[in-house]
């Protein structure tokens, strides 16, 4: 009960934004709702995003609720059809990661940028954005201005993705009647979960596409979420090598994305709903409410939203931040090219 008094100030801030970002969102599909709803949180956030009793809420909104966003979306997805898309997507995924942390790397040393600042950018932009680097900085022992450096020109990017990448996709001549190739491309090239939701929402909303695009990019970027593991297990065995110890203690349960095993249960216990007769309309309801709660989510990302912590970054890791993201996007775009799903 105390921790629901906590939140809720700032969970009924972002609802609040999310209604009115649904609402802008039905006036002006070409915006979209998820996008209003980061621009309204931005513009709350220069008022009162900030402050102390909005924080937990607001917290809540952009890490939890975007989980059971995603959890809902399950419902409605067939097991098969998931399985499928994680297959087709995994060679994109592993030569985007690989190539994100070979240019942090590269870029490390050129610019002489910090080591845990270059790890966390890398990472943070290969594989899924905050959660990457939460996950990572206690593995190679980052501090807390390491942390607050990546994140805010990660953050960064994933806005500007949010708002940009649907008109990019329109403007390189993707298929409006396809979920495919958005899907994809979203699921591969944007940084965090939030902002993958977002671009592909809004690409379902402009081209009534229901929730196809959103559901393939969920399934494509959760199936790259899960490189966090085998990712974080090698940085550690490499740190503790390189300082010459010989015991290994990485905690597997703060680090796995277990939301993602939710995910998986719902989309099971849709195929196996469907098979026995059930009608596929039935999940609807879940599909409404999960995209409602990205738009809550999105406002929390708004209202999370601290241009000047950005600025201080500098401008060696937003360069940095800025050539993984491009080179990510590129293999991207190369690879759906070569597999012919954007011809």
């Amino acid at each position: 009960m105390e921790t629901m008094k906590k939140i809720l100030p700032g969970l009924g801030l972002c609802t609040a934004i999310a209604v009115v970002a649904h609402l802008g969102g039905q006036l002006l599909p070409v915006v979209g709702g998820p996008v209003f709803a980061i621009l309204i949180g931005m513009l709350a956030a220069r008022f009162f995003g900030q402050r102390a009793i909005l924080r937990p809420g607001i917290t809540f909104a952009s890490k939890k609720v975007l989980q059971y966003a995603v959890i809902l979306l399950g419902f409605g997805l067939n097991m098969s059809v998931m399985l499928e898309t994680g297959l087709q997507s995994l060679p994109i995924i592993l030569s985007t990661i690989t190539v994100s942390l070979v240019v942090a790397f590269a870029l490390c040393k050129l610019l002489k940028i910090p080591t845990n600042t270059s790890i966390l950018v890398g990472v943070g932009s290969s594989i899924c954005g905050g959660s990457a680097i939460a996950a990572t900085a206690p593995v190679i022992e980052a501090d807390d201005e390491d942390v607050a450096r990546a994140i805010s020109v990660i953050f960064f990017f994933n806005v500007l993705a949010a708002l940009l990448f649907p008109a990019f996709g329109a403007a390189l001549g993707f298929s409006t009647t396809s979920a495919e190739a958005f899907g994809i491309f979203a699921g591969t090239a944007i940084n965090d979960t939030s902002s993958v939701t977002a671009a592909a929402s809004t690409w379902d909303t402009l081209y009534g596409l229901g929730s196809a695009t959103l559901g393939k990019a969920v399934t494509v970027k959760l199936t790259r979420t899960l490189a966090i593991i085998p990712i974080t297990l090698a940085l550690a065995l490499h740190r503790t090598r390189k300082a010459g110890k010989t015991d290994v203690k990485i905690n597997l349960a703060k680090i796995f994305p277990f939301f993602i095993l939710w995910f998986v249960l719902a989309s099971i216990i849709t195929t196996v709903a469907t098979g026995i007769g059930l009608p596929a309309n039935f999940f609807v309801p879940f599909k409404s409410v999960s995209k409602f709660f990205i738009m809550v989510a999105m406002a929390a990302i708004g209202l999370n939203t601290d241009i000047v912590k950005l600025v201080k970054t500098g401008g060696k890791p937003l360069f940095m931040g800025f050539c993984c993201w491009a080179a990510i996007t590129g293999i991207s775009l190369l690879a759906l090219r070569l597999m012919g799903v954007w011809v």
